[in-house]
């Protein structure tokens, strides 16, 4: 590793601890996002103990100590590197990830990182049905719509105090649950789940209907049930908001891309529209008189 990665890794993780919206974290490298200095001082390296192990996890622990497993970072950066690249190119598509961390340690990360970058989130219990029964859900979301107009609007002071009560209740019951949601008008195209040993209905769902999961799995996880395994502590503040904060890093550099893209066919498509349009049109122009122009000669 570099001096100048190091240090930006430093950089990185004082980002971090003291200021987790700061832009400066959009700034991670895409071709080393996260790296193993960065990943062990965050503690992602911690897993469970060894007594509380999925065997099926065996090929990412390096190792023991004192009764807790130690997962190898070496795997953890390459195989973040790849559910990066996966993460980045679905949203430079046009795609949308669902955060999902209802741990109470997880929801404020999550909430905040889903929020910087543009995406959806669940943070609160998760609904059964959320994906599988979606439909239902965007019938919530309108309603939860409604009810925030209504409010914006100046409906409530035309109506009896007893029922304004009871439609904020509906209304913060509904923000809670479905809160994170507002705007997701189709399935998101990846989930990225916070301990998929406890969000197993969320899991079983994306699964169902072929919905890419990229996850924090730790040592009593199973890895065969998620897409992009990253191998990790799952637990510890510090681990759940280095590693979400790059998954939200993926997503904004998969919108800068996308951004870019767009731009560059906008400029194609405008401004070298007209070069390129008459460059096309003469060799056309050529064609169709080389065509008539000896007619003519073979009737004289």
């Amino acid at each position: 590793m570099t001096q100048s990665q190091v240090t930006a890794d430093m950089a990185a993780d004082n980002a971090f601890e003291t200021a987790p919206t700061e832009g400066r974290r959009t700034q991670r490298d895409p071709a080393q996002p996260l790296g193993v200095r960065e990943l062990f001082e965050a503690g992602v390296h911690f897993g469970h103990q060894t007594k509380r192990w999925n065997p099926k996890m065996r090929q990412y622990i390096y190792g023991a100590r004192s009764g807790i497993h130690i997962v190898d970072l070496d795997q953890t950066a390459r195989l973040f590197k790849r559910a990066f690249d996966f993460l980045s190119d679905t949203v430079s598509r046009g795609g949308s990830v669902l955060f999902v961390g209802t741990k109470r340690q997880a929801q404020d990360i999550v909430q905040e990182e889903a929020r910087r970058a543009g995406m959806f989130f669940v943070t609160n219990r998760w609904l059964g049905g959320t994906l599988t029964n979606f439909r239902t859900i965007k019938g919530g979301l309108d309603r939860l719509r409604t009810l925030e107009r209504m409010r914006e609007d100046g409906t409530h002071q035309q109506l009896p105090k007893k029922e304004v009560v009871q439609l904020e209740k509906e209304r913060a019951r509904l923000e809670k649950y479905i809160g994170g949601l507002k705007g997701m008008g189709q399935l998101p195209q990846a989930v990225f789940v916070i301990d998929p040993a406890q969000e197993q209905i969320a899991v079983s769902e994306a699964r169902k209907l072929h919905v890419p999961i990229v996850a924090i799995t730790d040592t009593n996880c199973d890895p065969d049930l998620v897409d992009y395994v990253i191998p990790g502590n799952d637990d510890a503040i510090r681990s759940v908001r280095l590693v979400t904060g790059a998954v939200a890093d993926a997503c904004v550099y998969g919108m800068a891309r996308r951004r870019e893209h767009q731009q560059n066919n906008d400029r194609d498509g405008g401004g070298g529209g007209g070069g390129g349009g008459g460059q096309r049109a003469n060799p056309e122009a050529q064609v169709v008189y080389a065509s008539r122009g000896p007619r003519p000669e073979a009737g004289s």
